[in-house]
């Protein structure tokens, strides 16, 4: 029987290969609210005009908002509610625009009983192109 601190896994419950996805399309709405809240207004994210004279023709969503959906799923889904976050590596490899899809994957890769730490896997996607990649290292409640 696995055991859930307030409906997250604790450290005995998880296994390696144990994986969650989270979807989310990326909305105008989205980006302001995040420029908004970190006071990241840089102008690739919210001017158009700007924008299109840049690399990628057009506006795109913050990395960190892109890679938040990482987090929607190490504290809520996998391990969930009671872990601590206690890094998170990241490379961003390509934008994601008004409109994508981005589904995130957070995937147990190894785990470390002394200190009950989980390495996870943390990935990113639109369609078939890998937007981010990385890994986490979390703590987790016995």
């Amino acid at each position: 029987m696995l055991t859930r601190t307030r409906n997250g896994y604790c450290y005995d419950d998880l296994s390696v290969g144990m994986a969650e996805e989270y979807a989310k399309t990326v909305t105008e709405a989205d980006i302001l609210s995040f420029a908004m809240v970190s006071g990241d207004n840089n102008p690739m994210h919210l001017d158009e005009n700007f924008a299109r004279g840049t690399f990628f023709r057009t506006r795109i969503a913050h990395g960190m908002l892109t890679a938040s959906f990482i987090s929607t799923i190490v504290g809520t889904l996998l391990p969930g509610p009671g872990c601590i976050y206690l890094s998170q590596n990241l490379k961003f490899l390509a934008p994601v625009r008004i409109g994508d899809t981005v589904t995130a994957r957070v995937s147990v890769e190894d785990l470390v009983p002394v200190k009950k730490h989980a390495v996870l896997r943390t990935t990113c996607v639109v369609d078939e192109t890998l937007v981010v990649d990385g890994d986490a290292l979390v703590w987790l409640p016995a």
